[in-house]
């Protein structure tokens, strides 16, 4: 094991440094670091790990091995959405988030480049741009966790306790959203129409004194776009609450913003911003407001902005209102707890959009939708075949149903995948009245004959 001595990301356990470092710290002993460990958490018998490799080419081939079982979207067509969408990432941005100091920069002002600072106030100002909001966020985890961070941001300001969410909204995320928030609010449901709309006569009667707001997203979890925008806002402003929008940010080419609609936060996935898809882990969220102190100073998270120097007519990048955040103040005082972000995605997203510009952005729009529109037609042509029963107007996603078919979605998805395509996403358990049906993802990415291959496959399949 020689070998991995000087390689900086494994550990250096050969014996003699090992026993000049315990002797440092003045210890004989491994077990001694562990005696505040309860007996009972400690394993006392060896691991059942297989035989050190004796060279890094070897464990080299070992590990491409067994991730050669693996399949993915090189192999196979993906048209499986639903939270994370396989969108063109041009290669600047692997280029970029690949950098030292981009890529080791984690935290901490004294050892970073402070040039993290001017890349990350770049990107919130061309996200702010996007979704027409003056303020945005150092990245969350996730959209479930901006869009949870968003819920009680809300909270906070209204000093309410009910939440009103559509009834087609991704249930992990709601999920999640639940989880997190449940220390001081009530999630209820509003119901859709047969058009995949919030049912404005639903939302009235469930809108009152208590109600925070109301969360919705525009285009919705099954690709619907809403067009009732403004007046769910004008409803609950009325009411004295806070319209909050969840959005895919590369839709935005083409689609309204939604604070044109009446939104007060809005909250959205990084990842289609020139990030992989990286087997569901490329996951990146924000929050943008409009620049008021009653919002601005609800956000948990970092904000970034420019701020003179001590030097006359010098500017620097530094953190906004520091003391709102859990590592800025005491833990117990902050607004939430803030741990570990993605800042190196909102580098990713900025370096995407700067690359795109706006005219490139309702470039990518135009292809998606028309990409999409093209896929629903074709399998639509396909006997028993429903294509977006909601009748509505889509993005980038829509809802196939297989029920007349005879066939389960579990079964189509089967069959699509020993012809290397991965079908929608089966929305039989979460949502059980759309019956046997799938969520399917047309981006930039799929050429007619991608599509052509799975109107042919599905036509086979389902004889």
């Amino acid at each position: 094991m020689r070998g991995f001595e000087s390689h900086p990301y494994i550990p250096n356990s050969v014996p003699d440094i090992q026993a000049e470092m315990l002797k440092e710290i003045g210890m004989t002993s491994l077990e001694e670091l562990h005696k505040n460990v309860p007996e009972l958490l400690k394993l006392k018998n060896d691991m059942n790990i297989p035989e050190a490799f004796g060279s890094e080419y070897e464990l080299k081939r070992h590990v491409e091995r067994v991730l050669s079982k693996d399949t993915d979207c090189h192999k196979n067509i993906n048209f499986l959405g639903a939270g994370c969408w396989q969108h063109y990432v041009p290669a600047i941005c692997d280029e970029i988030n690949g950098k030292g100091e981009f890529l080791t920069a984690y935290g901490g002002e004294p050892y970073n480049d402070e040039g993290r600072f001017q890349a990350l106030f770049e990107y919130e100002s061309m996200v702010a741009e996007l979704v027409d909001m003056d303020v945005v966020n150092v990245p969350t985890m996730d959209w479930s966790q901006a869009a949870a961070t968003t819920v009680r941001m809300a909270q906070r300001i209204t000093g309410r306790s009910v939440i009103l969410v559509p009834e087609y909204i991704d249930q992990e995320k709601k999920k999640a959203m639940e989880n997190y928030a449940e220390c001081c609010m009530k999630f209820e449901t509003v119901k859709c129409d047969s058009m995949g709309h919030i049912d404005l006569d639903d939302l009235k009667t469930k809108i009152n004194a208590d109600t925070i707001g109301v969360y919705f997203e525009n285009p919705n979890y099954l690709g619907v776009i809403e067009p009732n925008g403004q007046k769910i806002s004008d409803m609950i402003h009325e009411a004295g609450g806070l319209s909050l929008v969840g959005v895919d940010p590369i839709s935005l080419g083409v689609l309204a913003t939604p604070p044109s609609y009446g939104a007060d936060i809005v909250c959205g996935d990084l990842q289609p911003l020139g990030i992989h898809m990286n087997y569901g882990g490329g996951q990146s969220g924000f929050m943008a407001t409009r620049d008021e102190e009653k919002f601005v100073m609800e956000f948990p998270s970092r904000l970034f902005g420019i701020a003179p120097t001590s030097e006359p007519g010098e500017y620097g990048f530094g953190d906004v209102a520091y003391d709102r955040t859990s590592f800025g103040h005491h833990r117990e005082h902050g607004k939430e707890y803030v741990g570990t972000q993605s800042a190196l995605w909102g580098i990713t997203a900025g370096v995407y959009l700067a690359t795109m510009g706006p005219q490139g952005m309702e470039e990518v729009g135009k292809i998606i939708m028309a990409n999409a529109q093209y896929a629903a037609k074709r399998l639509s042509q396909i006997p028993c075949v429903k294509v977006n029963p909601f009748g509505s107007v889509f993005f980038k996603e829509f809802v196939v149903d297989f029920t007349a078919t005879g066939k389960t979605v579990a079964e189509v998805n089967k069959a699509l995948l020993a012809k290397g395509i991965f079908g929608g996403k089966d929305l039989s358990k979460d949502f059980p009245a759309l019956n046997q049906s799938a969520l399917y993802c047309v981006t930039e990415i799929h050429t007619k004959e991608d599509i052509d291959t799975l109107a042919a496959a599905l036509t086979e399949v389902l004889k």
